[in-house]
């Protein structure tokens, strides 16, 4: 049962200890909720990909092995897929119902949170912690793209928070939860592969070691073993057969990655996906590394606006309490020194967010919580919002002429291979497009920085809805990008051509430069030298659908006078493209954003 004896200024009422639950439920969901519509299209790269792989299971009816332009797709777990096709078959194919999976579990994450924390040590924790995760800047960051991130850090949370349930003295039912944890993990394994057994699994080994249970027979008879890797193999196992099966050869265990092999699906997700991968021998290498030191200060950031608070943190009183914040220094610990010594992006960490919620919540429900935590958050607020007039003066007498892609910096490519790339592309300029954010942003910041003094009780609730403020504006700040992130413009436009003038269309690029085209248009497309990243495996596999052109093989197509062909592609290929086809044979229909849609004789 929950401790609902931790009384303080932050504790319901004893007859509404729920409502803990409620508040944490509607901050997150002031947050995440208009995220189903906005920004409103898909952004290219990875956010529509998913979306088009869950959309060709849908129709073609192969949940096995998933697909992009007839190319077999090997790199990912299928679970998040199943979820977006079945709100496609419950909702129509659109954008926002491929985000309903996304936008549930980020709210049932900081709920999930919630509940853990009231468990250890009830509704006062339980609230401080559930805000802490449902309003952090680092979970509305990385769920921005439809990955299934949100969706593991959920199963992690779960099976861990089993574990110890199952290991409670006081727990009446320890078979349920010992199941429980092995369900929750067989869940994760067909999210995103091992990782989902390996980091649970090393946190309980390290919670076991310094709690010397790990040779207990006591400790090991409450786990349910045989019914918990029944429990896993039966949820888990079916899937990984099947692929292997529908993928063939079974087993290889080529110890090398290089251009032009195909050893089907069993080498590429366990061998090259997970192990060569974290040994950095992975091949293709589509994919970056963030610097070690910041990929462990930026937690500061991704906290925002509560990460100061891990300043502020001490040992509670409660034995369960104890006990939670001691498996969340594992959990944590663990997780972050395993990316230290592995390639990362700065969303891989998002695993171990509920730990450090957990964390900040045992410094924020403190009777005593410490007020200059809140007020260096209101100095930073105030900075901040400074900052923003000084932007709003700069910029507010700028002409802001077709979409922000005008204004926008151009960086080497590799810069594009981290999640937050594109923030190095910002200008002076660029902000003139972004005005009502900015206003949007200050009167956020105005809120943390008159909020943060406060009687702690009360600050709490205004850093949170400063949070909720700042990260709707962030939103509306996207819907302003939608033209360079995404290319819903020039789908429309190219659906609208060929309905007019029936063609065959060509990509410039890999599939991923103009993967909203693909979902809003559902078309399949020749790719220009394309032959590279994800689809470069799947495209030696037998069979494979022959959808690849080099510039070479250009003109003979685009050059023929009986065929009609379209092309997108993206302003720094423009002239490049045009010089290997004749700038003559080349006639723009539309562009936005910086990408083009062209054929090759007049409409």
């Amino acid at each position: 049962m929950e401790n609902t004896n931790y009384s303080g200024p932050l504790a319901p009422a004893a007859d509404g200890s729920r409502y803990y639950q409620l508040i944490v439920v509607l901050f997150a969901a002031l947050i995440y909720v208009p995220a189903l519509l906005s920004p409103p299209g898909l952004m290219d790269d990875v956010d529509a990909v998913q979306a088009q792989i869950a959309r060709n299971m849908l129709e073609s009816g192969d949940w096995v092995t998933a697909r992009l332009n007839g190319i077999a797709y090997l790199e990912k777990s299928p679970l998040v897929y199943w979820m977006m096709a079945l709100c496609f078959a419950i909702f129509g194919v659109h954008d926002w119902a491929a985000r309903i999976p996304i936008v549930c579990f980020s709210i049932g994450l900081a709920w999930l949170t919630a509940r853990i924390g009231a468990w250890a040590a009830g509704p006062r924790l339980g609230l401080a912690s559930g805000l802490v995760m449902g309003t952090a800047l680092g979970l509305w960051l990385f769920t921005r793209i439809l990955i299934p991130d949100v969706i593991l850090t959920f199963t992690i949370a779960l099976a861990l928070w089993a574990f110890l349930r199952t290991l409670d003295e006081d727990e009446r039912n320890p078979r349920v939860w010992s199941n429980v944890m092995s369900a929750a993990i067989a869940v994760g394994l067909l999210l995103k592969g091992l990782i989902a057994l390996v980091f649970p699994g090393a946190a309980a080994f390290l919670y076991l070691v310094f709690t010397n249970q790990l040779f207990s027979g006591h400790t090991w008879r409450r786990f349910w073993i045989r019914e918990g890797l029944l429990i896993l193999v039966c949820i888990a196992a079916p899937w990984h057969v099947a692929a292997m099966v529908a993928n063939p050869p079974y087993f290889d265990f080529t110890w090398r990655s290089v251009p032009g092999e195909y050893h089907g699906f069993f080498w590429f997700y366990f061998l090259n996906e997970h192990v060569f991968r974290f040994l950095n021998m992975r091949h293709p290498r589509d994919y970056n590394t963030f610097p070690r030191l910041a990929f462990w200060l930026c937690h500061l950031l991704w906290m925002f606006p509560w990460g100061l608070n891990f300043f502020a943190m001490t040992t509670p009183y409660e034995p369960r309490h104890r006990r939670l914040l001691l498996l969340c220094f594992c959990w944590a610990g663990f997780l972050l020194v395993f990316f230290t010594f592995s390639t990362t992006q700065e969303y891989y960490s998002m695993p171990c967010y509920p730990a450090l919620a957990l964390m900040l919540g045992t410094a924020l429900a403190r009777e005593d919580a410490r007020r200059w935590t809140y007020r260096v958050t209101g100095t930073i607020a105030t900075a901040a919002l400074a900052a923003i007039l000084f932007l709003l003066l700069m910029t507010w007498n700028l002409a802001t002429p077709g979409d922000i892609s005008r204004a926008l910096a151009t960086q080497a490519p590799d810069a594009y291979t981290l999640s937050l790339g594109h923030m190095g592309d910002l200008t002076i300029e660029a902000f003139a497009y972004l005005r009502t954010p900015l206003l949007v942003a200050g009167a956020a910041f105005l809120i943390g920085a008159l909020g943060a003094w406060l009687p702690p009780r009360l600050a709490i609730f205004a850093m949170a809805l400063m949070s909720v403020v700042f990260l709707n504006a962030a939103r509306l700040a996207l819907e302003t990008f939608d033209p360079f992130l995404g290319s819903r413009g020039v789908a429309n436009a190219l659906v609208e051509a060929d309905r007019r003038a029936p063609g065959e269309w060509i990509a410039d690029n890999q599939y991923y430069a103009f993967s909203s085209v693909f979902f809003y248009s559902n078309k399949k497309a020749l790719l220009l030298n394309g032959r590279v990243n994800n689809l470069e495996y799947g495209s030696y596999a037998p069979g494979a659908a022959q959808v690849f052109l080099t510039d070479k093989e250009l003109p003979g197509l685009w050059n023929d006078p009986a065929k009609r062909y379209y092309m997108t592609v993206e302003k720094p290929r423009l002239e490049a493209v045009k010089k290997i086809v004749g700038a003559e044979n080349v006639v723009e229909i539309f562009n936005a954003g910086g990408k083009y849609l062209l054929t090759n004789r007049p409409l």
